[in-house]
């Protein structure tokens, strides 16, 4: 295991989460979240913590619960 995937993803690989977090979606289903892992080079599991830690930390911002989920996310 390289020290990239253990210290979280890439600049670049970042930039690719952000861009489907913001543009495409930020409840991707699990087809959706695999394309975007590919695209990243990032595993599933790793794609699916960062959007989860992604969303705590928009929600926050947003003034929202982290945790909330309601129908019109």
């Amino acid at each position: 295991m390289s020290a990239e995937t253990a210290s979280g993803p890439t600049e670049d690989q970042v930039e690719i989460l952000e861009y489907n977090f913001n543009k495409v979606n930020k409840h991707p289903d699990p087809t959706t979240l695999c394309l975007i892992a590919a695209e990243a080079g990032l595993s599933e599991e790793e794609t699916q913590k960062w959007f989860k830690q992604r969303l705590a930390q928009w929600r926050r911002s947003e003034g929202l619960p982290s945790e909330c989920r309601s129908v019109t996310d």
